[in-house]
C-alpha cells in the first residue's frame, strides 16, 4: 500500500492539531506537528509562541531547526500527517490542505485549548496575539522563503473549517486526498 503524506497548513485555531490527530487514526499515519514543536521551544524559552515568532524574525537558527525536520519527511517512507504553516513548501510530496477559519471561531478554539504559551484573558485578546502572530509568520517566511502562505494556489484542497465539526472536516480532507490520487494514477 502507498505512504499517505498529507500536510495541514493554515489558519491559527482553524483545527490543525485535532483533525491531524482524527487523520492519523483514521488513516494509521503518523503526526508530525511542527507547532508543537514550536510550543516546546518556546516554553524552554521561558516565551509565549508570539514572542517565539518575533525572536524567529532575526534568529533564524529557530526555523532551521523546525523546517530540517519538515525537509527531511518528505524523503521519508512513511505515512505521515504533518501539521505546519510550511510542510506544502518543504514536503512537495504531501498532498498539501489549507484549513481557514473565523478569527473570532479560532480565538475561541485557542482559548479552549488551555495551551500554557496561548493564554488570553478575552476573546478580543486573543484576535489580537492570533493576527500579530499570523503577520510575524507571514512576513518570516516571505523573507526567508520568498513564499506567501497565504496564497491559496499553494494548496491541493481548501477548507473552512468554521462551522464544521473536527470529524466533518476529516472526512472531507480523506474525500479530497482519494479524488486526487485517483487523478494521479490516471
Amino acid at each position: 500500500m502507498k505512504n499517505i503524506k498529507i500536510s495541514l497548513a493554515g489558519d491559527l485555531g482553524s483545527g490543525k492539531s485535532t483533525v491531524g490527530k482524527l487523520l492519523s487514526e483514521q488513516l494509521g499515519a503518523e503526526v508530525y506537528s511542527t507547532g508543537t514543536i514550536q510550543r516546546q521551544i518556546a516554553k524552554e524559552m521561558g516565551m509565549t509562541t508570539l514572542e517565539l515568532n518575533q525572536y524567529s524574525e532575526t534568529h533564524p537558527e529557530i526555523d532551521d531547526r523546525i523546517d530540517d525536520g519538515l525537509r527531511a519527511l518528505n524523503e521519508r517512507d512513511i505515512s505521515v500527517i504533518i501539521d505546519s504553516r510550511m510542510a506544502w513548501h518543504f514536503v512537495p510530496s504531501s498532498f498539501s490542505v489549507y484549513m481557514s477559519a473565523d478569527p473570532a471561531v479560532a480565538a475561541e478554539r485557542i482559548m479552549q485549548a488551555g495551551r500554557e504559551s496561548e493564554s488570553f484573558q478575552s476573546i478580543g485578546e486573543a484576535i489580537r496575539s492570533i493576527a500579530a502572530r499570523r503577520k510575524s509568520e507571514q512576513a518570516r517566511y516571505q523573507q526567508l522563503y520568498g513564499v506567501d502562505i497565504k496564497d491559496l494556489r499553494n494548496y491541493d484542497y481548501v477548507i473552512d473549517t468554521s462551522r464544521l465539526s473536527p470529524e466533518e472536516v476529516a472526512a472531507r480532507i480523506v474525500g479530497a486526498y482519494q479524488k486526487h490520487e485517483k487523478g494521479a494514477a490516471k
